[in-house]
């Protein structure tokens, strides 16, 4: 435990390392370990209160997720065979294992920040913001940003919740599963869809029925940087303020950043911490300090190690 009474809980270890896949794939179980081993060179393993992952019970995965899904991870993950979607995301043996533990370490994660005890959190690997209610998609088997929502209101009452995603892939899952909760704030900034998977998420698309106008898509250009991304802040900022959030969710995805193996973004970890400065600003003076920052993408190591660890940063900063 840290001397310093850090508001900041952090959730790493070998379990939440497991969720990721073989053979060359971009989202490798090495991600967790070198954002870790920067957390150490940054003496940032010091600053913060450190928890073990914590796997879900199936339950409270379905609260998002339907039992028919749920039960097919959990017939291929003893198989190990197959995909669990189109071709993006292959069963392995334990992917249940895996996937519930990212969710349960978010939910662990939440009750911390609720009980008052570490309002700010970060769990590295987790913001599988891909995944739907009754399928995987885009290396995301359960989307744990959506059980964490669902799961803020049906446990602790919590209806008015804002999601901030910068990761340079659309956050499809979480925004069409809520896209008719007016109670659900959304703001995305990622690569512009007519380019990149998951090819949605335009600045038309504000939410349908009573949930109109709820969310704000800010698509960005293939090689848009940080002065790009420094223009459209203020709107996003802005948008979460007007909406006075009892608890915020920012998914800091490292995908956006230049050098990325499978995107066209140019932003560099200062537009991490500029967002994660932000938010902990709104989340203090609207929703009693409580935010938690999920990892979310990232494929190139040092970019990813990087830029989870400016945001880590400025969560450990009150």
């Amino acid at each position: 435990m840290s001397d310093s009474q850090s508001p900041v809980q952090l959730y790493v270890g070998a379990e939440l390392a497991r969720y990721g896949f073989a053979e060359a794939h971009p989202f490798g179980p090495d991600r967790m370990d070198a954002f870790w081993q920067e957390t150490i060179s940054r003496n940032l393993d010091k600053q913060v209160e450190i928890s073990t992952p914590v796997m879900a019970e199936r339950g409270a995965i379905e609260r998002f997720h339907t039992p028919e899904y749920v039960e097919r991870v959990i017939s291929q993950s003893e198989s190990g065979q197959g995909y669990l979607d189109f071709g993006d995301t292959p069963a392995f043996k334990g992917v249940y294992e895996a996937a519930a533990t990212v969710v349960g370490s978010v939910l662990a994660a939440a009750e911390v920040a609720i009980n008052g005890a570490h309002p700010r959190c970060f769990i590295p690997i987790a913001g599988l913001h891909h995944a739907r209610r009754n399928m995987a998609a885009g290396f995301c088997v359960f989307n744990d940003a959506g059980v964490l929502i669902e799961t803020l209101r049906s446990e602790y009452g919590i209806r008015r919740i804002a999601y901030a995603d910068i990761d340079a892939h659309f956050g499809d899952g979480v925004f069409y599963a809520f896209e008719s909760d007016p109670d659900l704030c959304t703001v995305d900034i990622h690569e512009d869809g007519a380019h990149l998977y998951p090819g949605s998420g335009f600045a038309d698309e504000t939410g349908t029925g009573e949930a109109l106008g709820s969310k704000l898509n800010l698509p960005m250009r293939p090689g848009a940087n940080d002065e790009e991304f420094m223009k459209v802040w203020p709107e996003a900022e802005a948008f979460i303020r007007a909406f006075k959030p009892e608890f915020i969710i920012f998914q800091c995805g490292a995908d956006s950043i230049a050098g990325d193996p499978i995107t066209d973004m140019c932003f560099t970890p200062k537009a991490h911490a500029h967002a994660a400065a932000s938010l902990c600003r709104l989340a203090d003076e609207f929703a009693q300090g409580r935010i938690i920052a999920l990892g979310g993408g990232g494929y190139n190591r040092v970019n990813l190690a990087k830029a989870w660890n400016v945001v880590l940063a400025q969560l450990c900063l009150t």
